[in-house]
């Protein structure tokens, strides 16, 4: 219960932000969207590209992306939409 007195740890705009990000999925998602990112599919192959938008499923929109399957890049391509279900993990790069 409240005291009525401020607490004595004070956050900076910055890290409000960066500490919501790690909490919240979509406010991380909307803060790296025009970002370079690194999206891992379940298969294990990798994209990397400019992320466009991301949709409440997880489908993902990404321009000039390569491909990368064992580390090693095996094609470029212009515009790719990955579907949500096929993504393991999302990173900024």
């Amino acid at each position: 219960m409240s005291n009525g007195t401020a607490d004595s740890q004070a956050f900076s705009p910055g890290e409000e932000t960066s500490e919501i990000a790690k909490n919240n999925p979509s406010a991380f998602l909307s803060q790296i969207t025009g970002a370079k990112v690194a999206v891992k599919l379940n298969s294990g192959v990798e994209y990397r590209g400019d992320l466009q938008c991301v949709d409440g499923y997880m489908n993902i929109a990404l321009e000039q992306t390569e491909e990368y399957v064992d580390g090693v890049l095996k094609n470029q391509y212009g515009d790719v939409f990955i579907r949500g279900n096929n993504v393991l993990y999302i990173s900024s790069i």
